[in-house]
């Protein structure tokens, strides 16, 4: 007799665990790796709920610095990319990394500073003559100096200038933090800052920091989404991943972002086609 209950309970408990790893596997749900500016602005608390409501895949956000994102992806942490790096997105593909990379959205990044402007540059038009005015003045200017998307932006425009501040120059500082932080921080030190302009404008602790530049076609940001290569990892979710991507790049999800506003300004123009 004890026997038999012990054999039934082990069979229970042999049903209970598959079950338990079959509804594991069917779980509708996918991570994305995304960097901070959708999260910080508030795009994907708008668009993820339709996407999810309309496909029944539940989406789990990691957000992060471009690079950060990147690399957790290299390392099969996620399903899919949605970041602002294109060079660096092209390059994850090409590596095997990724499957396919396509456009989504763009906006901008603005150079923003505070009220007294120490180094004249309000409403120049060429970004690197900005910069070189910033280093001249010696002016503070806070980066995030994290690998972001923002951050890799940022060294390519101090390289169009001829200039390559760093550690070693004490007008310069690193946050080594977000969007967010890196913004508050500039209005702690009164100092010069480079941002995407939809975290700045969903942005409430402006203070006296404001636009300085904006405008240069070199501060164009595109946003790209790339499907995690199941082939070098085995977990990636790649029908429901691709399920999200194909959504966001068609008709619905372009509207969705095009729909998207904060205090009535359209902070991403989607461009999948």
């Amino acid at each position: 007799m004890f026997s038999l209950i012990k054999t039934t309970c082990i069979s229970i408990l042999v049903y209970l665990s598959l079950f338990t790893l079959v509804a594991a596997e069917t779980k509708k749900e996918i991570i994305l790796q995304s960097t901070t500016s959708t999260q910080n602005s508030g795009l994907l608390d708008a668009i993820l709920p339709i996407f999810e409501k309309d496909s029944g895949i539940k989406v789990h956000v990691v957000s992060v610095g471009t690079g950060q994102a990147l690399k957790n992806a290299r390392n099969g942490d996620g399903d899919v990319l949605l970041v602002h790096a294109k060079e660096a997105e092209e390059k994850f593909v090409k590596t095997g990394y990724g499957v396919e990379r396509f456009d989504v959205m763009f906006n901008d990044f603005v150079i923003l500073g505070p009220k007294n402007d120490p180094a004249k540059i309000k409403g120049d038009k060429d970004v690197t003559i900005a910069l070189k005015k910033i280093a001249a003045s010696k002016s503070v200017f806070i980066s995030r100096g994290d690998d972001s998307g923002t951050h890799k932006k940022e060294l390519k425009l101090w390289k169009a200038a001829d200039l390559s501040p760093g550690k070693d120059q004490s007008w310069y500082r690193e946050s080594g933090s977000g969007m967010g932080a890196t913004l508050n921080i500039a209005v702690g030190m009164g100092g010069y800052v480079m941002s995407d302009r939809a975290t700045w404008t969903a942005f409430k602790n402006k203070s006296d920091l404001g636009i300085k530049v904006e405008g240069d076609k070199r501060l164009f940001n595109q946003y790209g989404v790339i499907l995690v290569n199941p082939a070098k990892h085995k977990n990636v979710k790649a029908k429901w991943g691709q399920a999200f991507i194909d959504w966001l790049i068609g008709p619905q999800g372009q509207a969705t972002i095009n729909r998207f506003k904060v205090n009535g300004k359209q902070l991403f123009f989607p461009n999948a086609n």
